[in-house]
């Protein structure tokens, strides 16, 4: 009877087997350019390998610099008598997003003691950009980005940017795009250390293109994922957000503390919107909670506790600002080294842009064909457009890749 049952159960089983899957025609999504690059970079053996694609910061001996103020925080986090693990609010941590809304807009901004600014704490600025996305998408009148957009309905267009002849802004291109826009578009802007070209419009720059959308009814949707990692200067790189709020606009702004508290796996981020008055304030931070309840129900509470006790208390901000300086002055010098290099060698052409550009990322100007050969010959890794991280560029491994870019600008030009 035994044996019998289980020749059933084993025939069943090998019926359940044959049958395909529900999910059999779903294509494979090609691999993640970024991790499928660090996961090449890892297998290679070679001694002097280089890896410019991460997006992280290393120290100068290639090592994850996990800041001091951030150790010294989750010490005395950890020690609180009163520490407990229960759920945030839906929106997050209040002290967290009031000190993130200080951090971004400054302490004294008008628009904060009118009491029209309203935030939610977010899954890093990913999460931040999706539930502004998701918020525009249900609520607009006109209604890494373009998937974020894209998975919530939005029909994207890219706007003129980036001039490669120049390796540099395309602020002409640029107005014009924003010029032909259609009344009302969302304008999606990196606040400071653009990405993935390190090249940021000027004041001035900054000032025509809020012209253009002012006229043109646009409305700025800023994302901050470097505010003092940039130019180590806190108030500089908010520069931007805080002049589109001075002339009035109603906006909204994402941030994310995985660059500049090196909390990349923590996911801790702020969405903040700046509105009108303080009656459509309150009603905008009841749908966030709302859309905010569907899709995560709360934040995590570990790296916005970091944050918030950091930006809520003076020694541990002074100290966060010398790490700043710290991990931001390193990228500049590794653009100085580069650029001397590279004047050194004779490469052809000009390189004042590594200079000239600001942030984790450089675009070199390095055409395709000719990365190929860096990674192959050299085993420099870095995306095929030529962007690199200078976070992966240190003392040790600058000179050898000037060298391999001096090579291959010269013999596969």
């Amino acid at each position: 009877m035994f044996s019998k049952r289980l020749n059933q159960i084993e025939n069943h089983i090998s019926q359940m087997a044959a049958k395909p899957s529900t999910f059999q025609e779903v294509p494979r999504a090609p691999p993640d350019v970024i991790f499928n690059l660090t996961a090449t970079y890892k297998a290679d053996t070679f001694e002097k390998k280089v890896n410019l694609g991460v997006g992280a910061y290393r120290d100068d001996n290639g090592k994850p610099w996990v800041l001091p103020v951030v150790k010294k925080a989750e010490r005395e986090i950890i020690n609180d008598p009163e520490l407990d693990h229960e759920y945030l609010p839906i929106t997050g941590l209040v002290s967290f997003k009031e000190a993130s809304i200080k951090l971004i807009l400054g302490a004294d901004n008008p628009a904060i003691k009118e009491k029209r600014v309203v935030a939610a704490q977010t899954i890093s600025g990913t999460g931040a950009n999706h539930l502004g996305a998701l918020f525009l998408s249900r609520f607009y009148r006109k209604a890494n980005h373009k998937p974020i957009f894209n998975n919530v309905g939005f029909e994207t267009r890219d706007y003129a940017y980036y001039d490669p002849k120049t390796i540099g802004l395309d602020i002409g291109g640029m107005l014009d795009s924003l010029e032909n826009a259609p009344e009302g578009s969302i304008i999606l802007l990196h606040a400071c250390a653009h990405n993935p070209t390190g090249v940021d419009p000027t004041q001035e720059q900054w000032k025509a293109i809020a012209d253009v959308m002012e006229k043109k009814n646009h409305f700025p949707f800023f994302d901050c994922a470097y505010q003092g990692f940039a130019s180590g200067d806190l108030d500089r790189d908010a520069w931007a957000v805080r002049y589109f709020v001075e002339r009035g606009f109603e906006l909204l702004v994402c941030q994310s503390y995985a660059k500049n508290f090196g909390l990349y796996g923590q996911r801790a981020g702020c969405l903040t919107f700046v509105l009108r008055d303080s009656e459509t304030a309150l009603k905008v931070d009841s749908q966030l909670a709302k859309l905010q309840r569907a899709e995560i129900s709360n934040p995590p509470a570990h790296g916005a506790r970091i944050v918030s006790l950091v930006l809520n208390d003076s020694a541990l901000f002074d100290e966060w600002v010398e790490n700043l300086k710290t991990m931001s002055f390193r990228i500049q010098e590794m653009r100085r080294r580069l650029y001397v290099n590279l004047v050194e060698l004779e490469t052809p052409g000009t390189w004042n842009h590594i200079t000239d550009q600001i942030g984790m990322f450089s675009f070199t100007g390095l055409k395709p064909h000719q990365v190929k050969v860096i990674k192959e010959k050299y085993h420099v890794y870095l995306t095929d457009n030529g962007r690199i991280s200078m976070a992966g560029l240190s003392s040790k491994n600058v000179e050898y890749f000037a060298k391999a870019v001096d090579d291959v600008v010269r013999n596969h030009p």
